[in-house]
């Protein structure tokens, strides 16, 4: 039997690898080399040594992704503390509530959080310390004050003469230890403290390392985009990327559309790993009105060279990827079908994934080769998936997954834990979803959200709004329900609407128009009896999946 290799030891062989290439850089901004990261964990392991910190303490981080929030989460693992990555999108009270529920002894901040909290309301907290410089806006500790008022002098003294790669010697991880505990940010309103073992994260890179890395050259540019707070960031762009030697650039202001494309064609990444609403609004600002024109919908009608045509269009959306990218990655969410129709069509290298925070992230995954339209994927390597249905592939159920990926528990919420994970160790996703002979999962929706129709029957709101979603002027919708009759809420193309001059009663005519359409696609049961206007977007979670508990309560207009 082969020896389990401990998750650091993967970063610190790829410090060692690489010690003299470019690692992390601040889009726009200063560039680490691996060397400098090493220097820069050495430094921090100093501080947390010699402030009383121990293997197995928490440590909080939240900011913005960054070349500094990379470095003090790497430094967290390697030490063997225990990492709570907090989304900066939190309000403070749930950034309080996370400190103080996870007992967390320090707390990195970065420069936006670091003007919107107040450390009286964390009081087990021991000290904040301020990203960009590893300042201290507050300690509440002695040996903290004086480890960081004297680290560089600490540190000349244990490295006289010089810091090399030889004196790289991180904690080694046991399978079962505590690496992070990770709060979903949930769509529920309610978030949950998720215990991953380092187990977790070496099972989820065993997956990288097969799947992504044989098509990802070291010293490949990889783009950062999504929060390295939340799992599917942090295995995906970060840390899996991190240990294949590769150069990551953080995007350290919101990840807009505009400046993904812009940062794609300035780094040319060696893949994307995107949200669907990232893919879907680059796709319909910067292809859709170069292509939806008469002469090249006659062209792509015409046999002898329509082939000819969609690989011209291949190329162009491959170059606002930054022409590059082995494949486009999505999850978080299903893709659009109008969306990926148009990318399978031009066999355009688009495939999808699916996972979940508490299985840290990943379930299913296929290459793009692999892709089947609709699908998340089949099960990754040490994982087991598995529909709670009697007809997997006809009738909807459940998915069950089991696997080394699969969390500790819930913090300190026994109850909870119970709830997801049984007996013989499946976690409950919560999703439902039909599996096919060969293993391609289908999502449905989740079980929460499934309605009810007048007739009995189970209507899937997010199918319903994936076709409203690719209809006229509609930026965004959410499918409710009012008594038994089904109600469209749609945000629409605000920008869109001001360059046409159209007022509220053209945008609610084309609604209803939409309605009319979109009708006439769907089962009676799944009918809309009205579609309602909302003059701003929908609330997010940081992987921009829509709160959809925040709408199932609202009042007509």
């Amino acid at each position: 039997m082969e020896p389990v290799i401990s998750f650091n030891a993967y970063i610190e062989s790829s410090i060692k690898d690489n010690w003299d290439k470019d690692a992390l850089t601040d889009y726009l901004g200063a560039t680490l080399q691996y060397r400098d990261v090493a220097r820069k964990i050495e430094k921090l392991h100093i501080l947390f040594e010699n402030s009383g910190l121990k293997r197995g303490d928490k440590v909080a981080l939240c900011g913005r992704n960054s070349s500094a929030w990379a470095v003090a989460f790497l430094a967290t693992l390697t030490f063997g503390a225990v990492a709570v990555p907090v989304q900066h999108e939190f309000k403070p009270e749930q950034v309080y509530n996370i400190v103080n529920h996870s007992e967390a002894r320090l707390l990195f901040v970065g420069d936006v959080v670091a003007t919107t909290i107040d450390g009286e309301q964390m009081p087990l907290l021991e000290g904040i310390v301020y990203l960009p410089d590893n300042s201290l806006i507050l300690s509440r500790s002695e040996t903290l004050t004086y480890a960081r008022d004297h680290l560089n002098a600490m540190f000349g003294h244990r490295y006289p003469k010089y810091f090399h790669a030889e004196h790289v010697d991180y904690f080694k991880d046991a399978p079962d230890d505590l690496a992070l505990i990770n709060y979903t940010s949930g769509t529920t309103g309610f978030s949950k403290g998720v215990m991953l073992s380092y187990r977790s994260l070496r099972s989820n890179l065993d997956w990288t390392i097969e799947a992504l890395k044989p098509h990802i050259k070291a010293g490949s540019n990889v783009l950062s985009m999504l929060p390295m707070a939340h799992m599917y960031g942090m295995i995906c762009e970060f840390l899996s990327e991190f240990c294949f030697g590769s150069h990551l650039f953080f995007l350290t202001r919101l990840p807009s559309p505009s400046l993904i494309a812009q940062a794609c064609a300035d780094i040319h990444p060696a893949i994307v790993v995107a949200v669907p609403m990232v893919v879907e609004k680059i796709i319909r600002k910067k292809v859709f009105p170069k292509i939806q024109n008469k002469a090249t919908r006659m062209l792509l009608m015409m046999p002898m060279v329509n082939k000819k045509v969609k690989e011209k269009i291949r190329a162009m959306v491959m170059e606002v990827f930054g022409g590059n990218a082995y494949e486009v990655m999505t999850g978080g969410a299903a893709l659009n079908k109008e969306i990926e129709d148009f990318l399978t069509g031009i066999d355009f290298p688009i495939t999808s994934g699916y996972g979940a925070t508490e299985t840290g992230p990943m379930i299913t995954y296929s290459d793009y080769k692999d892709f089947c339209p609709g699908s998340c994927g089949t099960p990754v390597v040490n994982m087991e998936v598995k529909i709670a249905s009697p007809d997997p592939a006809g009738i909807p159920g459940e998915i069950l997954a089991r696997g080394e990926n699969v969390m500790l528990g819930y913090y300190k919420n026994v109850e909870a834990t119970e709830a997801v994970l049984d007996a013989d160790g499946w976690y409950h996703t919560g999703d439902l979803a039909t599996m096919s002979e060969d293993g391609h999962v289908f999502v449905r929706g989740r079980i929460k959200n499934m309605l009810l129709g007048s007739n009995g029957q189970n209507v899937y709101p997010e199918e319903i709004e994936d076709r409203l979603n690719s209809m006229t002027m509609v930026s965004e919708s959410v499918i409710i329900q009012r008594g038994n009759e089904l109600v469209g809420l749609v945000y629409p193309e605000m920008e869109e609407a001001k360059e046409m001059n159209f007022s509220a009663s053209d945008l609610q005519d084309i609604m209803e128009q939409n309605r009319i359409e979109l009708n006439n696609s769907l089962p009676s049961f799944c009918h809309l009896s009205s579609i309602e206007l909302r003059d701003e977007e929908f609330a997010k979670t940081p992987k921009k999946s829509i709160k959809r508990y925040l709408y199932q309560e609202v009042p007509r207009p």
